[in-house]
């Protein structure tokens, strides 16, 4: 009779802290892998020779831009060597906020001298209060470059924001202005990219997720956090039992490269989704790992492409060991082999300001030095 009383007495209790510790769960601050609370590695001091570049001027027009692919057939695979450099040209100054962000953000890391920190700032401030990239005026290109930049920014800026040196502590002002700007890019990417026609979801939906999920970090927003892993599964379910992408076969002679290019944006989605509770890896029975697998071996043989689709692959992109950053994410959330493993510490340490700087400094900090020096 005890028994039954006590149980009777103690239901309610478990039951309220039952949902208590739910609701404490599903609150849980999003946050990224472990590697982005890295301290700073040592503070230097003195003069510096790496000064401020001049700031990039905020580019607040009409995100308008030739294709380097104008010209082409619907494969758009045939560079455009005219309309490219008019491309880089007129967007020279969105790639030197990217470039220059992820620069000063590694060396800030690596060196801890607050002159960088404020450089990286000063510069992410500016566009942000200028209201830079917000255009409603785009073309496929301008809302690309959008998301690109957005991504470079964002998983820059996590460095910063987790890492356990609290460098942004006594920046609060400057920080909320630059995740508001986030967040309202963030929002407007999203607008850009959602719900497209599966014909026309390829490579640029994955890197505007990747966009968005390294923003939800930023900011905290579940939102987007839960957009990005929507996105994801559909990529995700566009791989075949054979790892390929059906709309970067469509390629051509480019569809190995293509396929190489979708990894990066979706190996580091499901590795920031892990560490904050969901699992995409055995999304469509591990379709991610069939796609890296894929890659990996059309890259020792291309011939695997050329069957495919019928073109001889460029294999161009694939002498550039920045392209297989992927690897670092990929074999933390998979058993990479051993010859695999081999390869990718030949070509460490990685370092690409798509996906935020120095990655094998966050996934694999042991082998950061490489065969190449930092």
């Amino acid at each position: 009779m005890q028994t039954r009383t006590l149980k009777k007495l103690l239901a309610p209790s478990l039951l309220t802290l039952a949902m208590f510790a739910g609701a404490t769960q599903a609150a849980a601050p999003l946050r990224p892998p472990q590697g982005y609370f890295a301290p700073i590695e040592k503070v230097k001091t003195g003069d510096s020779s790496e000064g401020c570049d001049a700031m990039p001027t905020p580019y607040t027009g009409a995100l308008q831009f030739r294709s380097k692919y104008e010209g082409s057939d619907k494969a758009r695979s045939t560079l455009n060597v005219q309309s490219e450099k008019a491309f880089r040209d007129t967007t020279a100054d969105i790639t030197k906020l990217e470039r220059g962000t992820s620069k000063r953000v590694m060396q800030y890391m690596r060196d801890g001298r607050p002159e960088q920190l404020e450089c990286t700032l000063n510069w992410l401030t500016a566009w942000a209060k200028a209201d830079a990239l917000m255009s409603k005026d785009f073309n496929h290109t301008g809302k690309s470059m959008r998301k690109w930049a957005l991504g470079s920014m964002a998983s820059s800026y996590i460095r910063l924001k987790f890492s356990d040196s609290h460098p942004l502590a006594n920046h609060q002002q400057e920080s909320q202005l630059i995740e508001a700007w986030f967040s309202k890019m963030a929002d407007q990417v999203v607008s850009d990219w959602d719900n497209l026609p599966l014909d026309k979801t390829n490579n640029h939906s994955y890197w505007s997720a990747w966009s968005v999920m390294a923003t939800s970090i930023a900011t905290n927003r579940r939102d987007l956090f839960d957009w990005s892993v929507k996105e994801y599964k559909v990529g995700a379910n566009q791989i075949d039992a054979d790892g390929y992408l059906p709309n970067e076969l469509k390629r051509q002679q480019r569809a190995l490269a293509y396929h190489n290019y979708a990894l990066p944006p979706l190996s580091m989605i499901a590795s920031f989704a892990l560490v904050n509770g969901v699992d995409l890896r055995q999304e469509n029975n591990g379709a991610l790992k069939r796609l890296g697998d894929r890659v990996l071996s059309g890259v020792k043989d291309p011939d695997e492409f050329e069957k495919k689709n019928g073109k001889e692959q460029d294999m161009t992109d694939l002498k550039v060991d920045s392209k297989f950053a992927w690897l670092e994410p990929f074999c933390s959330l998979y058993t990479c082999p051993p010859d695999v493993l081999a390869q990718k510490h030949k070509m460490q340490p990685f370092k690409t300001f798509r996906l935020g700087g120095d990655l094998t400094k966050v996934y694999d900090p042991a082998n950061e030095k490489g065969n190449k020096g930092s």
